[in-house]
């Protein structure tokens, strides 16, 4: 279902298109018949592609590859097909090695494969307010054994700290600050050790959730950034301000793999602070006042909530966006929070 509001809120969110061309060598022999390919498609349609023969060259092969994964040989014809439904969101590079006379040319062109999916507009209902601190640059929240905790930034010269404090009265547990180096992000808690990104240092930390015990230091496997984090109770996800939500190894910190955030527009860029719930990921969208529910499978966005109306009920003038989601399975409530919000709203979503 397609209507004004959909179109309105999809509307806040990025996308960016493209359609590769075909890689040229010093002499041009072959190339894709890129007048037959979309810039999109979506996981239920076929790519039907087609090499152009530009000097009538005798062919005896073709091996195409998606994603330089070998997919298909092809001998006699210069046309394939190409199903899209097991792939995942996002660009597909797609590459042909054509061997001709004893010689091979490589060609290639890319497409976007995007969701096909028309996510819901859902609305929330505020359950009760709570204080929240102010001076708390917000970029991780999350409940654990019924505790709150916090992680934050530092703006300004400040000091990023991991707090775990109580959510009605504000009385803090245990807190540890970061060196002044280390801009704190995201955080998750998963078998009793805390684990908490920052943003451009490439090194994330272990701590004991008791004690707040430093147990680890480890570098990001991959060379981004780090924003949002949350687990599904045996991997962890780290998004990185893009469109990806990355899949880690708690044992390793080893990227084991990785969705695209995607809309049937496009993909979904400034993914930050995450929260794994019943199977989805809720996903802040920096600078925006919407939380994206995403499939954890695919990337594909199922639900959008409008949270502009709630931010107005924050009083604080030095309050900057929406930031903080956090989940307490017994009472089955989202608790959302901002960066130096001096509130923390707990809310039910419904249809």
């Amino acid at each position: 279902m397609r209507n004004y509001n959909l179109i309105a809120i999809i509307s806040l969110v990025l996308f960016s298109v493209g359609c590769g061309n075909g890689k040229n060598s010093e002499e041009l022999f072959f190339s894709f018949d890129n007048s037959k390919v979309k810039e999109q498609y979506q996981p239920q349609e076929t790519v039907n592609l087609d090499v152009k023969n530009i000097k009538n060259k005798k062919i005896d092969s073709i091996v195409y590859y998606i994603n330089d994964k070998k997919s298909e040989t092809k001998k006699g014809t210069t046309h394939f097909k190409f199903n899209l439904s097991h792939q995942k969101l996002g660009y597909q590079n797609i590459k042909a090695l054509v061997y001709y006379e004893g010689n091979n040319q490589e060609i290639s062109t890319r497409i976007e494969l995007v969701s096909n999916t028309d996510p819901k507009i859902l609305k929330y209902k505020i359950v009760a307010t709570y204080p929240h601190d102010t001076l708390s640059f917000t970029e991780g929240f999350e409940f654990y054994k019924d505790t709150l905790y916090e992680s934050t930034g530092s703006p300004d010269n400040g000091i990023g700290y991991l707090r775990k404090y109580d959510l009605k009265t504000g009385l803090v547990y245990k807190q540890v600050n970061l060196d002044k180096k280390y801009f704190g992000e995201g955080i998750t808690i998963l078998n009793d050790k805390v684990y908490q990104l920052t943003w451009q240092s490439n090194v994330g930390f272990i701590y004991n959730s008791k004690t707040f015990a430093k147990e680890k230091e480890f570098p990001f496997d991959k060379k981004i950034e780090g924003w949002g984090m949350t687990n599904d109770g045996m991997n962890l996800y780290q998004s990185d301000g893009t469109e990806k939500i990355w899949k880690m190894n708690p044992t390793t910190q080893k990227m084991t793999d990785c969705i695209n955030v995607y809309t049937s527009s496009g993909k979904v860029k400034s993914i930050n602070e995450l929260e794994y719930i019943d199977g989805k990921i809720y996903c802040n969208v920096w600078q925006k006042d919407v939380i994206l529910i995403v499939n954890s499978a695919s990337g594909a966005v199922e639900g959008i909530v409008n949270f502009a109306d709630i931010r107005k009920l924050v009083t604080n003038k030095k309050a900057e966006v929406l930031n903080g989601i956090a989940y307490n399975p017994k009472s089955k409530s989202i608790f959302i929070t901002g960066k130096n919000w001096n509130k923390t709203f707990e809310i039910k979503i419904v249809e």
